[in-house]
């Protein structure tokens, strides 16, 4: 082997990385402890980034093209090695090349329920996921606060590394949104765009990167306020509570006594008769009226009470209560007045049909 051959297997010459995957974000070119020759070619495709990195600092930033590396055009290298008088000697730096293609597809979701402050429910925990695509816009923050020094660095390892940071820009975003949980379910595709505008200002500044689509596919709130969403939808579905239960009734009483349900309203039908005939004084509630002989066939079951009122004998007389009260007050039939109200005995009743 010549000399030459030998000083030119310890220079790179050109460099490149022709991407044949679909997963790589980031790829450090292996240089084999070589240095750079002066004058050698930079070759970066569409969709990529070369970015120069010196002792551990940031240098120059090549976009797509072909570029021949001198010191007139790495002018952050060459004064980050000192390169005052244009000294053109090969030099060492690494070279990652990052690619800034759209990335599809990408899932996010929360492992743990977030907490949320909602106005109808108060403080509830909701749990979220979706996709999301993005870019790579500032190679040097991306390398820096992502990436690393990885050689490598691949769409899996991202997922990993961003996932709990993408929950907690959306959690940040959710919360400066404050959209209600009972809307989120039908404002899927408009909140994803109205997220936007929340979300990227933070993941540009942070970690280099803009989400170009964010969609939220699904949002679920724990089993006990899935309950009280329920038992909300099903009131308003009743309407009138008052138009509801006798409904329930009527349908019961149609059922018969097949089912609970038709039972329960047959009982509650029931009572709410018995106190109407109650009020109407339709039971003898004397113990000793009870044991008493039954009245005559032509007499009215309202004879069998004790006590009366007007509306009662006027029934049985057949004239109208005002008649009644009328002669109540002029004496021909003996009453009590009791606040405001009148009652006859049966046997002043019948003392008046006696003369």
């Amino acid at each position: 082997m010549g000399l030459m051959d030998y000083l030119k297997g310890q220079f790179l010459e050109i460099i490149q990385w022709t991407d044949d995957s679909r997963d790589t974000l980031s790829w450090r070119f292996p240089d084999e402890d070589k240095e750079i020759k002066r004058g050698a070619q930079l070759i970066v495709r569409e969709s990529q980034v070369a970015q120069f990195v010196y002792l551990g600092e940031y240098g120059d930033t090549f976009g797509p093209g072909k570029h021949t590396l001198t010191t007139d055009n790495i002018p952050i290298l060459s004064t980050l090695k000192g390169w005052k008088y244009g000294l053109e000697s090969p030099f060492k730096a690494d070279v990652y090349f990052v690619t800034t293609r759209l990335f599809t597809g990408n899932k996010w979701g929360t492992s743990n329920p977030i907490m949320m402050r909602d106005p109808d429910f108060g403080i509830v925990r909701v749990r979220a996921f979706g996709t999301y695509d993005f870019k790579i816009t500032d190679p040097k923050l991306f390398l820096k606060e992502v990436a690393g020094t990885d050689n490598h660095f691949r769409l899996d390892e991202f997922a990993d590394t961003m996932r709990s940071r993408i929950v907690s820009v959306f959690t940040d975003a959710m919360a400066s949104a404050k959209v209600p949980v009972l809307d989120l379910a039908t404002r899927y595709s408009e909140l994803g765009e109205a997220l936007l505008p929340i979300i990227n200002p933070v993941t540009q500044s942070k970690y280099g990167l803009e989400i170009t689509s964010f969609i939220l596919e699904n949002a679920s709130v724990p089993p006990e306020v899935e309950a009280a969403i329920d038992k909300r939808s099903s009131m308003s579905a009743i309407g009138n509570l008052n138009d509801y239960v006798k409904f329930q009734m009527a349908e019961g009483m149609g059922k018969g006594g097949a089912n609970p349900a038709g039972s329960a309203a047959e009982i509650a039908m029931g009572f709410g008769m018995a106190q109407n005939m109650m009020a109407q004084g339709a039971f003898n509630m004397n113990p000793a009226a009870a044991s008493a002989a039954p009245a005559p066939a032509a007499a009215s079951p309202a004879l069998s009470v004790e006590i009366l009122t007007p509306a009662q004998v006027a029934q049985t007389l057949g004239v109208t209560e005002a008649d009644v009260i009328s002669s109540i007050e002029g004496g021909q039939i003996k009453a009590k007045k009791i606040g405001t109200q009148y009652r006859i005995t049966k046997a002043a009743l019948d003392e008046f049909l006696a003369q």
